[in-house]
């Protein structure tokens, strides 16, 4: 058996439907994880479901709103009736928005708390209820690039990154000699819906008559050292090797193409 096998655990992801999220969600199922799908939407959460069940692994679909604590204590609770246990969580639901100090609006930043840092707070806590039981556990939660370095018009973003670390951190310790590891990951530059598109950061951040495009091409050079941005399935190995390693806690590991060498 691989040093990297999953097989036999059962590992929950929110905001598993596209994105970073089901980049991760598949490359659990393919280490050998049974992976349920917590989404905002029924159908994003069943999107991703069907994509683990392609790989040959059993799977669920869950809606959430991970800022009700009612609707995060379905969650888990489901996927333990279901499957008997929780192994791997992985808290990865997030949104973004645009808005310089100036004009953030309070509405913005009360959104963004809500749902990067009070639902990451919220699933986790009802995640080691269940891990305590077990003595066992493998908890990671989605940080970013912007969570060790701040981004213009992205304040109320990063502020809630940082928070990630910080009570990522603070959970390891708490948890520390309960089987149980929590840690952090930072996504890099990725492909996916912060990034691409005219609403997106390269579409935000174009220089007059520059595309989205180009834009994207630009930015990738600027702040990757390596010169190419990551993909979900990136994030998806760490995320893997997280689930399997036994003395990895506290941290907050980067995936980003030398962005965050300094």
């Amino acid at each position: 058996m691989s040093q990297f096998s999953l097989e036999g655990r059962i590992a929950l992801v929110t905001g598993g439907g596209r994105g970073i999220g089901l980049g991760i969600a598949t490359s659990l199922a393919q280490a050998g994880a049974d992976v349920v799908i917590a989404d905002y939407t029924k159908e994003l959460a069943e999107a991703g479901a069907h994509e683990v069940s392609k790989l040959g692994r059993r799977s669920a679909a869950i809606q959430v709103d991970v800022r009700q604590p009612d609707s995060v204590t379905a969650m888990v609770d489901a996927t333990v009736k279901q499957f008997g246990r929780l192994d791997i969580a992985m808290n990865n639901a997030g949104i973004v928005s645009l808005g310089g100090i100036g004009e953030l609006t309070v509405e913005q930043w009360d959104e963004c708390i809500a749902v990067n840092l009070r639902g990451v707070f919220l699933s986790t806590q009802a995640e080691i209820a269940v891990m305590r039981k077990q003595q066992y556990g493998r908890i990671i939660n989605t940080s970013s690039i912007a969570g060790k370095v701040g981004f213009p018009a992205l304040s109320h973003y990063s502020a809630t990154k940082f928070g990630v670390i910080g009570f990522t951190n603070a959970v390891a310790k708490e948890v520390a000699t309960e089987g149980i590891t929590v840690n952090a990951l930072c996504p890099g530059i990725v492909g996916t819906g912060m990034w691409r598109g005219e609403t997106g950061l390269s579409g935000k951040w174009a220089q007059p008559g520059e595309s989205e495009e180009a834009s994207w091409e630009r930015h990738q050079k600027i702040f990757l050292p390596q010169g190419v941005a990551q993909t979900p399935e990136d994030m998806g190995q760490m995320v893997v090797y997280l689930a399997c390693a036994s003395h990895v806690t506290g941290q907050a590991l980067a995936v980003d193409g030398g962005f965050s060498l300094g």
